[in-house]
Order: C-alpha cells, then structure tokens, then sequence
C-alpha cells in the first residue's frame, strides 16, 4: 500500500511540472492556460495588530517613522515596477506577490499572487529594467515577463524563460540550501544573478567544476540569456547586489562560513571594480579568516577583501543604494541592508536594517539603521530580508518571518 502511494505521488509531481511547462508555453505564445483565480491576500487580518505592536518598538535615527505597508506571506526581495503603481515580492516557496496601493495612502489594499498560472520554484529574485521588463530568478531559471506592471491584473501574463530549467545550475548541483538567487540589471544592462554554492564550505572535488559554472559566484548575460560569464568568483551566497549610482560599480553583501564559533568569520560587503574579480571562498570564511578546511592550503588567486566586515553570523542579505530625495543629504548613494539574523550563534544577534556610508575613496562604514526585532528574551519578532525604495523616496524591508513589509519615511 505505502508502495502505490508513492508512486502516485510521484506521479503528481510529474503531472504538476508538465502542466507548468505547458502553461509557460502558451504563455509565451498568447494563448489562455484556464486559470481563472488569483489567491487574495487578507489586509484586515488580526495579526496586523501585532505586528504594529512590534514596530513601536523599532529604534530608528530621529526623524525616521517605521509602518506596515502589507501582510506578505513569505516576503522576500522585491522590486517595484517603474511607474511605481505595483511592488512585486519574491518567495523561497512557489509565490509571487503584486502589491498593490491603489488609493495611494501608502498602505497597500491589495496583495495577490502573480501568474497563478505557473508553478515557481523559489522564485527569490527579482528586478526590472527601466523599459518595463520584469525577470525572476528561480533555483533553477529564469523567466521573464514583459509589461507585468500591467499585466499582472490577469490569471494569465505573457512570459518566456530567458534561462530554460534545468540550465541556470547543472542539475546535479540542485540543491535545498542556498538557493535564493538576486538578479538586477547593470548598466551595460546585462543581468546579474548570484549562484551560491551549497555547501557551507565548498569541497576541492568541485572547485573545478564552480569555477566554470559560476556556482559560488556571480554570472551575467544578455537580457535574452545569450552570452553567459562569470563575472565574480570566490563567493560563499551572496543574496543582496546593486550597483553604485555614480561609479557603476557592483557591490554586494556575501553570507560567510558557519561552525567557527560566536565571532568568526565576519560577514562582508564587497565592491567589484573589473569582471573576473576573486572575494576567497573557500580559502577564508570571510573577511581575512581562514576556513578551518583550507587552513594549509596555499590560496591560489589574488583576493580582494571586503570594503567593511560586519558581525558574525548576522546574515546580511538584501541591499539597494538609496538614489531618493526623502532622507536627509548624508543618505545620498548609501548602502541599506538588511541583517536576517543568526542561527548560528549562542546569542542571537542581526534582525535589523543597516546602513553603510562610502567615502570619496570608496571605503564603507556600516552602523545599524533600523532594529528591536529580537526582544528582551532572545527571540524573533520579525527577519529583515531586502531593501527597495519607493517613488517618494521612503524604503520598503520585506520580513519572511512576520510575513510583512515595512515602510520607512522622514519627516523633518
């Protein structure tokens, strides 16, 4: 009997991925797939209620205010849509979420999924171009929507995948652990997408193979998936990128090596000034320390280390350069950053929002910006994600664990 159960399992997942192979067809051909529903996310739930409890106990710089902007589930990085009329939300799940502020309060009155249509796989990363294109950089794809600020109102969007399943990573490489892809366009507008390797130190039998792949790196190509390369070596998982507004220059946020103990490794905020770039996994954990692994080894290539160093195990992910006219002028092209927080510390330390000043010769300075998400007893009322900013200036953070996105303005 448990026999025939798993092979109609078995049989459904198949099914299911055939089904979304199909739908992504006739999408890309115009045509209807069927699906009639959108799953409606409730703005009026109770637990709102405790969340606005949480945020009044949110410490910011003076003058800063912290809101809910909506209920989210699984809420991670997002982009808004050039015209600014919709915020999309990527998942490690199957979802993703429009959100809509319809009557522009700046409180959204309406979260949906997005192509309900598809069936995702971690659909993490998002970003668009400044021409209304919206691509999703799944675990292993990556598709692309054009016009979704405006088709998204319907079950059905027009979609094409850029990057086919299965040829994003090597599907041997699949894996359930550092998965959550970035993607943001440059500007050569060529796309970007970090590939984290699996591992919490990657092994020397797949060196070889990572370093051609870009596993463990940042890759780049066309906006139609023509000319692949990687463009970053020597990454642990990076899950936060942008580029400076003045220099073009890429920087990015790397999660370091776990199991060596409370205060090492740091984790670390890099700039790239040229493709090709080495940051020294597996060599060192982060920042100057060795990882336990390769500690005798003789470290092969030339390694740039990180502009700032932040605390062990903090868990830095999204970031975005504040381009708004919204804070005060010392905000001007700095970096924010959310902090996840730890999971592997003794005392739980992160869940808040950072800020990283850049001087004139590019060196950063990180203090915190936004925090209180773990009270008083050690523990979690909400895990800072990513950082995106709004038309008006003020910035939004996406919470994957309070299900929740937050707004954060300036009032003199």
């Amino acid at each position: 009997m448990k026999h025939l159960i798993t092979l109609a399992a078995a049989a459904s997942v198949f099914a299911g991925a055939a089904v979304a192979e199909t739908n992504l067809d006739k999408l890309g051909a115009m045509q209807i797939t069927g699906t009639k529903e959108h799953t409606v996310i409730d703005q009026t739930d109770a637990v709102a209620g405790s969340i606005k409890s949480v945020l009044e106990g949110i410490s910011l710089p003076e003058g800063f205010n912290i809101e809910l902007y909506a209920l989210v589930p699984d809420a991670r990085h997002m982009a808004m849509a050039p015209q600014g009329t919709v915020l999309f939300v990527g998942t490690k799940k199957d979802k993703v979420w429009a959100v809509m502020d319809r009557n522009r309060d700046r409180v959204a009155d309406e979260v949906k999924d997005f192509a309900p249509s598809l069936e995702f796989d971690i659909p993490n990363g998002l970003t668009f171009s400044d021409d209304g294109f919206l691509f999703i950089a799944e675990r292993n794809r990556v598709l692309m929507f054009p016009a979704a600020e405006f088709f998204h109102e319907s079950p059905d969007v027009v979609a094409a995948a850029i990057v086919p399943q299965g040829e994003l990573i090597p599907v041997e490489e699949e894996s359930f652990n550092h998965t959550a892809r970035v993607v943001k366009i440059g500007p050569d507008n060529k796309l970007y997408i970090s590939l984290g390797q699996p591992y919490n130190v990657a092994p020397e039998e797949k060196l070889d193979l990572y370093t051609e792949t870009g596993i463990g790196g940042i890759i780049r190509m066309n906006r139609d998936g023509s000319d692949r390369e990687v463009y970053t070596y020597g990454v642990r998982n990076s899950v936060g990128h942008d580029f400076h507004p003045v220099t073009g220059d890429l920087w990015w946020t790397d999660n370091q090596v776990d199991g060596m103990g409370d205060d090492i490794p740091p984790g670390e905020i890099n700039r790239q000034t040229e493709a090709g770039q080495h940051f020294g996994h597996p060599w060192f954990g982060g920042g100057s320390v060795r990882t336990n692994e390769y500690a005798d080894a003789e470290v092969p290539v030339d390694v740039v280390m990180p502009v700032t160093e932040t605390v062990a195990h903090a868990a830095d992910l999204g970031m975005m350069f504040y381009t708004g006219k919204m804070f005060p002028e010392k905000y001007k092209n700095a970096i924010f950053s959310a902090q996840h927080g730890s999971w592997n510390r003794t005392t739980p330390i992160g869940a808040r929002v950072m800020v990283t000043f850049i001087d004139e010769e590019g060196n950063g300075s990180t203090e915190p910006f936004a925090e209180g998400w773990i009270d008083e007893n050690g523990e979690y009322d909400g895990r800072p994600v990513d950082v995106a900013q709004m038309r008006d200036g003020s910035i939004l953070v996406s919470d994957d664990f309070a299900n929740a996105i937050y707004r954060i303005s300036y009032s003199e």
